[in-house]
């Protein structure tokens, strides 16, 4: 029980959005108790603003105040015109009815405005504060005023929101340390893309100068072509750690590919299985994939949705250079890959193979039993990256961001993502009671 709680409610710090609109809702209180308001008499119209106008980052608070200024101009017009109107027609102010009909009719017209003017994000709010002009009628004295303490509400919560955002807490931005994150942790159901909201915030903290490394377990594709976009000033590791990729250059910067003995090896025992299998090569800086063996339905499936791929060549032919071999896939079921791998297990360790199977990213219920060099993995991929950085930068380093239980929805990654970001640039001082290990360090999430 107290795990499922612990499942739901699940810790987490208090952001700075938070806090900031706390404090410009503060703001705004205190404003108005400066004017004389008490109580009741509070105008709440400034601090709804003011909530929903903040933002992440200025710019997502300024087009929120500006969308906010359009349907407060629009909302306050239209109150204006209701109150100057609505008196000349003496029979509906004594039949509710009728009254609260104009209202409605009114509302729409708010709504329609702002769709007119193409600020139909506005068009809520417009209607939102026709309503807050009218809602005290008949006891309003005057509709000009009325209108216009609306429209000063709105600017006043807008301006605080605006200033409390442009404020940033001192923050000390860590360029010493390069982050090696997974990219499964940032993308859900093995999807091969990253979402819009990761590739935001990736893009914002290389803008800034973080170094962060993507770990993934498949071969450059999609997800290159995202990155190739945000100029990572550190490669990714790719396939499962076999190989050290630039979608900067579209290069690769380190190989580890299966040793010729093994692979002959590998591929002889996989033919006297009478097994297809793919065979993923590394030639010029060129991925290129070929096939040993009749297409099964299922691998026909992959190859049609892998090949749109820039990144891949697919080819026909069955001669390559047996030096140029990262690894070997079979597709198949889950159970008959995994009886697969215990026949062959035995004789992995005298010819330096290790094999894995895993889900295929983009396909759903497709499974791949793949083959690589024994040392091809991420610790060693991570270790050598970090020697290469350290060639420019010898006091580099290498901090891993964690999620142990994997990126089941779309916040899964975007917690990730925030926790990133407070690992890069901390708010100053707490870095300072945070102790750095000289060689690495891990930020993991159980």
């Amino acid at each position: 029980m107290n795990r499922k709680l612990s499942n739901i409610f699940h810790w987490q710090p208090i952001g700075q959005r938070i806090l900031k609109t706390c404090v410009a809702v503060t703001l705004c209180l205190l404003y108005y108790m400066l004017r004389g308001y008490r109580g009741a008499d509070m105008p709440a119209e400034a601090a709804i603003t003011a909530i929903i106008c903040m933002d992440t980052n200025l710019r997502g608070t300024r087009d929120n105040a500006l969308s906010r200024i359009f349907g407060t101009l629009i909302g306050a017009f239209w109150g204006f015109v209701f109150l100057v109107v609505v008196p000349l027609i003496p029979a509906v102010t004594e039949t509710l009815p009728v009254l609260y009909l104009l209202m409605g009719l009114w509302t729409l017209l708010a709504l329609y405005t702002a769709v007119l003017v193409k600020k139909p994000e506005a068009a809520g709010l417009a209607a939102i504060v026709f309503i807050c002009v009218v809602v005290s009628y008949p006891d309003v004295e005057s509709p000009m005023g009325q209108a216009f303490h609306r429209i000063l509400d709105v600017l006043v919560g807008t301006a605080i929101a605006i200033g409390i955002n442009a404020l940033r807490l001192p923050r000390v931005r860590r360029k010493g340390r390069v982050f090696f994150v997974q990219q499964k942790d940032l993308t859900v159901n093995e999807q091969p893309q990253l979402p819009t909201t990761i590739l935001y915030r990736l893009r914002n903290l290389l803008a800034d100068g973080a170094k962060i490394c993507l770990m993934s377990e498949h071969a450059p594709g999609a997800s290159a072509l995202q990155l190739g976009e945000l100029q990572s000033a550190v490669p990714m590791i790719v396939m499962d750690g076999a190989a050290i990729y630039d979608p900067n250059e579209n290069v690769y910067r380190a190989i580890t590919a299966i040793d010729p003995n093994s692979c002959r090896w590998l591929m002889k025992r996989l033919d006297g299985m009478n097994l297809s299998y793919f065979i993923f090569t590394v030639h010029r800086d060129r991925n290129c994939i070929f096939h040993h063996g009749e297409l099964t339905e299922e691998e026909s499936a992959a190859y049609q949705y892998l090949k749109r791929s820039p990144y891949r060549y697919y080819l026909e032919d069955d001669h390559f250079p047996v030096a140029d071999v990262v690894y070997l896939k079979i597709h198949g079921k889950r159970k008959d890959l995994e009886q697969i791998q215990s026949q062959l297990q035995s004789a992995f360790e005298k010819m330096k193979l290790r094999a894995v199977v895993r889900e295929q990213a983009g396909l759903k219920d497709s499974f791949g039993l793949y083959f690589y060099a024994a040392h091809a993995d991420m610790q060693h991929a991570k270790e050598h990256l970090m020697q290469l950085l350290r060639q420019n930068d010898s006091s580099l380093i290498a901090c891993e961001i964690r999620s142990g239980n994997g990126c089941r929805s779309e916040y899964d990654a975007i917690r990730l993502m925030r926790r990133l970001c407070r690992a890069y640039e901390p708010v100053w001082p707490t870095n300072l009671f945070q102790k750095q290990k000289p060689e690495s360090c891990k930020l993991s999430e159980s």
